[in-house]
């Protein structure tokens, strides 16, 4: 049998201190990269590790499994990435903020999702001429050079090659006037290609879908430049119609929250709640942009002259179901974090989608008066309850999305209580191993073999 006393009383005060210290840099350094880990996707590694691999065991039973396959696909669900309906172009506007600041106003992961979304809507398939083979490299390269060069040949061999042109008014003009005067030549090059190719037959069918697309999404951003460029009346007319007439390749581009937006500029608040209750009517998918213009729109209803009395009570709830969603917004609305340039995909009810969402919408709020002193009153009571908490994966996808400087919002605030206790700890094992090694006898006094072997046979 293996006898205790003898390997206690082999043990001399240097092992312990040796133990000691080695145990204080290996918490040390689990703390530290705990703490990166924390502030870095705003929740605690080694939570996440032991809820994914130590719950199931835990939980057991037919029902914990039918219950954790409802969360896994509802998370899922959440943790979709969508298209942002209002992303910027990327040479007039996302390029401005690299001239200025020389800070990167996209990340490469965001850009390959659009490169892949390009190559599926603007690719027919089969074999391909020339200038499809250098439109394809043109969406797949890395490089805002090299795609602008690969378009350029494209364009040589086919001077009416609308998606080149698409893509250098994306990426090459320098102002959004200059990027609409070269949509509007797309757009008689994709109309007149796309009105070939139908009249030609069933043979040319998948040349049709692509140009319709190509037309599609060249009309769409032909709008939003109308929309910067303060032309309300021309934007919200083709808003209007894309989103009656949308084709296939924009049913996943949410175009009524462009034509939201742009009534709510043009403060025809009517219109506004007539789009958002046949949408929500027809089952769309909850959006920041549906709930919170909802809400906004109840909010200016509550506080203008005339009011209904309980209005604000009804107010104050659509704010809160807005919040319950999409926790992140409010923090940018009421300007208590710094905004960014919004990313080309969002996650709904990720940080994105507020940035994506109060980039364009801040305004709007604020021309409602007394409309943010409701989201800050229900954002107050938000807070206090930590409702509104959204998927383990949001914040890892939220943080591929949004740009590197970005500071991400976190909901609820994860304040890690454990870790200056942790820090205090690691801290008093390092002081007293200092202390062992320094007076190595009142040491080998406290830690007697005899002494610690006759604890450990009383526990």
């Amino acid at each position: 049998m293996w006898d205790t006393n003898a390997y206690l009383s082999a043990l001399t005060p240097k092992f312990y201190v040796a133990l000691t210290g080695t145990s204080s840099l290996i918490s040390g350094l689990i703390l530290i990269f705990e703490w990166w880990y924390f502030r870095t996707y705003g929740t605690s590694f080694i939570e996440q590790v032991s809820l994914s691999h130590l719950g199931p065991w835990l939980g057991g039973g037919n029902e914990t499994d039918n219950s954790n396959t409802n969360t896994n696909n509802t998370a899922s669900n959440e943790c979709k990435v969508w298209r942002n309906p209002m992303a910027l172009l990327r040479g007039a506007e996302y390029g401005r903020l690299w001239s200025a600041a020389r800070r990167a106003p996209l990340t490469y992961y965001d850009m390959n999702l659009s490169a892949q979304d390009h190559q599926a809507w603007f690719s027919c398939g089969g074999d391909q001429s020339p200038v499809e083979e250098a439109m394809n490299r043109a969406w797949r390269e890395r490089e805002p050079t090299a795609r602008v060069a690969a378009a350029r040949t494209a364009l040589a061999r086919d001077p009416d090659c609308a998606a080149a042109l698409l893509l250098l008014a994306e990426e090459d003009s320098p102002t959004v006037q200059e990027a609409e005067r070269v949509l509007k030549r797309a757009w008689r090059a994709a109309e007149a290609s796309w009105r070939a190719h139908a009249a030609a037959g069933s043979a040319y069918a998948s040349a049709a879908r692509r140009d319709a697309a190509v037309l599609a999404h060249v009309k769409r951003r032909v709008a939003m430049c109308a929309r910067r460029l303060g032309k309300l009346r021309d934007a919200a007319r083709m808003f209007r119609e894309l989103t009656r007439d949308a084709p296939p390749a924009l049913h996943a581009m949410s175009l009524h929250e462009n034509l939201i937006e742009v009534l709510l500029e043009q403060r025809l608040y009517a219109d506004a709640a007539a789009v958002v209750a046949r949408f929500e009517d027809a089952g769309a998918p909850p959006s920041a942009a549906l709930l919170y213009t909802a809400a906004l729109l109840r909010a200016r209803a509550a506080v203008g002259v005339g009011a209904r009395p309980g209005a604000e009570v009804i107010a104050l709830e659509a704010i809160r179901r807005a919040i319950e969603f999409n926790p992140h917004v409010p923090e940018y609305l009421l300007e208590l974090r710094a905004l960014t340039l919004p990313p080309e995909h969002v996650l709904r009810r990720g940080d994105s989608e507020a940035v994506a969402y109060a980039f364009f919408h801040l305004r709007h709020w604020r021309n409602a008066e007394g409309a943010l002193r409701l989201v800050a009153a229900a954002w107050a009571g938000a807070e206090r309850a930590g409702a509104g908490a959204g998927a383990g994966c949001a914040a890892c996808a939220d943080r591929e999305l949004l740009a590197p400087h970005h500071a991400m919002s976190a909901f609820p605030r994860r304040r890690a209580a454990l870790l200056p206790l942790a820090a205090a700890l690691c801290a008093g094992c390092a002081v007293l191993a200092l202390a062992a090694h320094r007076w190595p006898a009142h040491a080998h006094a406290l830690l007697d073999p005899r002494r610690l072997h006759s604890l450990l046979a009383a526990v």
